[in-house]
């Protein structure tokens, strides 16, 4: 095919490739951390019961994130390498089995949407509107995450290929839908009944089968790098193999966050559930600063892929390093705004009262200091996970959230004082930056330098 002749992850000047590839994803990711501000914005609206209600259920739609987003790791980083080698059969089957494997995670979600939410939240809070409005909020999600796993299988396909531009329109169209409907259902406008929260859960699932069906257009009609058809179709082993060898890492690293982020609430709740508020907000609020960072490097991604497929270490440098320098510019950025406006986000967005502010402010600022250390460490972990060993990145997360953050944060909590427990993001990411240099170090002498 035409689009075959010359692919420009390996000819256009990185400078132009590494902008052109991100940008459109930068956007796209900036439109969907607005969607999560504005369910947010609404929820709050309803009670302060029903803001916490969705941050106890944050760790679950993580645990979801992580797989979609890990499996889609593993499809964009083997799909760019087998187009590298011009493994054109091969490159069809990772699109293939991709959503093979989005459909088959749909079906386990659904499962646990089914069965097991119920004793998730009995973990944290005894019966009450907090737990009912938690459980209808997380059984809708679960149930219908379809949406979700083949939405973010289809973009990656996207990214793999080069035309992150239909990416964009895909995910821009979910999220604009989610943010139309959120408080046509939350509170019941044009005469349809008021949901609630499950009424933000209904707009979530809305927007992401809008995506779903964006991101099959665009790939069946758009993206003539590969050609998806199940007609004749069988689950590939050592496809799906290499897609987890990569992808599994990814899946396991964002894994350890959802369960930080269980650790950190069960911790926090002992303060005060608008303690486990706050943690939430800043989770919401923090989307603004790294959904950028993120589209970086999966701009950077198939980038550095592809060039370690066709063996060129000068343009694979290249890429990293133009990625570090952007991604620091972007979080320099955040850690202003964090620090000069906290007050002014947390009452603007949340109409947060006098204990949530005295809690939220503080905390803002102490956890935005390690965003400037973070932007070298997502980069090179991201560049682990384009060359095949995101068993590196997975080292990272886990010594970064589970060995040093939530440690520190019990410490400080029992110890010191609910302020003092932020204090844990810092630490833990100078940790996480020194292990990403040293195993970096590594990787370079090993597999690029003699390339």
């Amino acid at each position: 095919m035409e689009g075959r002749k010359e692919n420009r992850m390996g000819t256009w000047p990185i400078p132009k490739l590494l902008v052109s590839m991100s940008l459109p994803i930068m956007a796209s990711m900036l439109i969907q951390a607005l969607y999560n501000v504005v369910d947010s914005i609404f929820v709050a609206r309803v009670s302060e019961d029903a803001l916490t209600a969705v941050s106890l259920a944050f760790p679950v739609q993580s645990l979801m994130i992580a797989v979609a987003v890990g499996t889609a790791v593993g499809i964009n980083a083997l799909l760019s390498r087998k187009l590298g080698e011009k493994n054109f059969e091969d490159a069809n089957m990772v699109a293939d089995n991709g959503i093979f494997l989005a459909f088959v995670s749909s079906i386990a979600f659904a499962l646990f949407g089914f069965f097991g939410v119920r004793a998730f939240f009995s973990a944290f809070v005894e019966q009450g509107p907090v737990m009912e409005m938690g459980i209808a909020y997380t059984s809708i999600v679960c149930c219908f995450s379809i949406g979700l796993f083949t939405s973010i299988a289809g973009e990656r396909l996207l990214q793999a290929t080069g035309i992150t531009i239909y990416s964009m329109y895909s995910q821009m169209s979910g999220a604009i839908t989610n943010i139309i409907l959120d408080p046509i259902l939350i509170f019941g406008w044009f005469g349809l009944p008021e949901m609630g929260v499950a009424g933000a859960a209904v707009a979530t699932v809305i927007g992401q089968f809008v995506s779903m069906f964006m991101n099959i257009w665009f790939n069946v009609s758009k993206n003539h790098e590969i050609t998806i058809s199940f007609k004749g179709f069988r689950p590939s082993a050592r496809i799906i193999g290499e897609i987890y060898r990569i992808g599994l890492p990814s899946i396991c690293m964002q894994a350890i966050g959802s369960v930080m982020t269980f650790g950190m609430n069960k911790i926090l709740i002992l303060f005060s559930q608008t303690a486990v508020s706050v943690f939430g907000l800043y989770f919401k609020l923090q989307s603004f600063i790294f959904m950028p960072l993120l589209g970086v490097t999966n701009g950077m991604v198939p980038i550095v892929g592809y060039n370690f497929g066709a063996r060129s270490r000068e343009r694979i440098m290249q890429t990293i390093k133009l990625a570090i320098m952007i991604a620091t510019g972007i979080m320099a950025f955040g850690t202003v705004l964090f620090w000069t406006i906290p007050e002014f986000m947390l009452v603007t967005f949340f109409d947060a009262s006098e204990t949530m502010v005295s809690i939220g402010v503080p905390a803002l600022r102490i956890i935005s200091t390690h965003f400037i250390i973070a932007a070298t460490a997502i980069v090179l972990s991201s560049s682990f996970q384009a060359l095949g060993h995101g068993v590196y990145s997975l080292i990272m997360s886990f010594m970064r959230q589970l060995v040093v953050l939530l440690p520190v944060a019990w410490v400080m909590g029992k110890f010191v004082s609910l302020d003092a427990v932020w204090l844990a993001f810092p630490i833990a990411e100078v940790m996480s930056l020194t292990v990403a240099l040293v195993l970096f170090h590594r990787l370079y002498n090993r597999q690029i330098k003699n390339l």
